[in-house]
């Protein structure tokens, strides 16, 4: 009896989750990848010179995602990539050059908190309680599909409903915890995460801020694109096979069902497509709009979606003493991700994170030099704002940031090579509908059952995982979509 074939539409992490699954679960997988590498958004980017940065994701949170992931497939994670927990998690730079370190020495912690926001380590302690509780709630009901509606009335979401908080925003949520509005930011700016404002993004995702002062960050050697490579590395091992440069022109629809690919004007067929591109751009591009019950073009056009990013990856002379990673906010946050969300503008006053990672990883570049990435959250493409002309201007004004507020006074001398990515680039280049990055927004009205379904909803026959189908965005529930999808295909064949 032949094999079962399942064909994955992009190698990022979601589908490579699954693919790796399927694989070991005896189906013929075949991943098809326009690009020449593996990795989507969790890619890597080569600068000459020796220079090698992560396109995307710096932060691995939730490790044990990760490993549960390897162990369906038999294997350890630990056997393919060395994963190292960065301490202290972060330098927060606030906007009048006060200075925070998270970190997992409590003792440490208590004197910074002690000396930087007085009388707030009771609610420090209380923020650990009840979101550790919150997060064992919530784990369970985002390992499981939402494929009906009937799926609220389950108990695991009725044991979390108390804790589900989507009633309020994080920021006011945080003022529960803490009266410093300094010490809020520290657990709010995580809404970044997933392309929100902290004024915005539901009170549900403050246990992410709880994940990394309880679980930690961490770091893979040779960058957070060395998971993918090892999840393409099993489904190898597998039998699965992985197609590089070979772009998804069409999923294929016969009486109402999804039957395959096309791939250099071939049908490629299947008995199950999963699609791991953009969600956005798969829907406008690879499905015609007549084979969808759901989410189609008009849908999306009103769809809530994440902010984008611009990106500077510099390649530099030197090694800098600063941490791993460091986020500086604006002098005006508030304001800043307002610009952002609604305004649909950029701040003159704008926040930016730095990673570092050759103070944890040197293999990222040659002996005595350095990867310098600088991420800045910007609006997605329904600003209309014109990056061919913006995007060279912000480009200086990084610069000029990362010398006077990070203190990198020698930058400008020491960069050998340098590139950007802007919102324009990441929509043209890359897919991403409307460049939003973080996918669709995680407001309440798109969680759960009302964001795209893992087994689609939209078209049959279809599955999902990424960003843009439960349970979201951000790399560990990536990789649980991958999971859950790869678990409906087996149950849809048993």
């Amino acid at each position: 009896m032949s094999k079962k074939r399942v064909v994955v539409i992009g190698a990022g992490p979601g589908g490579l989750t699954a693919a790796m699954i399927l694989a070991h679960r005896g189906y013929q997988v075949d991943v098809y990848e326009k690009r020449d590498e593996v990795g989507g958004r969790n890619g890597a980017l080569v600068l000459d010179g020796g220079f090698t940065f992560d396109i995307g994701p710096t932060f691995l949170m939730m490790l044990w995602i990760l490993e549960e992931a390897f162990e369906k497939t038999g294997r350890k994670v630990s056997d393919y990539v060395d994963i190292r927990q960065v301490d202290p998690l972060y330098r927060l730079i606030y906007g009048d050059g006060k200075e925070f370190l998270p970190t997992h020495d409590e003792a440490a912690m208590k004197a910074q908190m002690d000396e930087l926001f007085p009388g707030e380590w009771e609610g420090y302690q209380r923020f650990l309680a009840y979101e550790k509780t919150k997060l064992e709630r919530m784990v369970p009901c985002l390992q499981v599909p939402y494929g009906s509606i009937f799926d609220y009335a389950r108990w695991r979401l009725f044991k979390a409903l108390p804790y589900l908080d989507a009633h309020k925003d994080l920021y006011s949520h945080l003022g529960s915890y803490f009266g410093s509005d300094p010490l809020k930011l520290a657990f709010t700016f995580q809404a970044k995460y997933l392309g929100m404002s902290p004024w915005d993004c539901p009170a549900t995702f403050s246990m992410i801020s709880y994940i990394e002062h309880a679980g930690g960050i961490h770091h893979p050697i040779g960058g957070l694109n060395r998971v993918c490579h090892a999840m393409a590395k099993v489904v190898e091992e597998e039998g699965g096979t992985i197609h590089l440069g070979k772009a998804v022109e069409e999923i294929v629809v016969e009486q109402g069902r999804a039957r395959g690919v096309r791939v250099d004007g071939q049908v490629e067929r299947a008995d199950h497509v999963l699609c791991n591109a953009d969600f956005g751009y798969a829907m406008n591009e690879l499905v015609a709009p007549e084979h969808l019950r759901a989410w189609g073009p008009a849908k999306l056009d009103k769809a809530g979606l994440s902010c984008s990013i611009y990106m500077l990856y510099l390649g530099v002379g030197k090694v800098y003493d600063i941490p791993h990673h460091n986020i500086f906010f604006a002098q005006d946050y508030q304001a800043n991700v307002h610009d952002i969300a609604h305004g649909l503008k950029l701040s003159d006053d704008f926040s930016f994170y730095v990673q570092n990672a050759c103070k944890t990883d040197p293999t990222l570049a040659p002996e005595g030099k350095s990867t310098l990435y600088i991420l800045v959250p910007v609006p997605n493409n329904r600003s209309g704002i014109d990056w061919a002309e913006q995007g060279p201007a912000l480009r200086d004004r990084v610069v000029d940031a990362l010398v006077q507020r990070a203190g990198l006074s020698d930058l400008r001398e020491h960069i050998e090579i340098e590139a950007a990515t802007t919102p324009g680039d990441w929509e043209q280049d890359r897919n991403v509908y409307q460049g939003a990055v973080f996918n669709l927004a995680h407001t309440i009205d798109q969680m759960l059952w009302m964001r795209p379904h893992n087994a689609f909803e939209g078209l049959p026959g279809t599955y999902l995982a990424g960003g843009g189908t439960h349970p979201g965005s951000g790399l560990p529930t990536i990789y649980q979509s991958g999971m859950i999808s790869a678990e409906l295909i087996i149950k849809a064949d048993a």
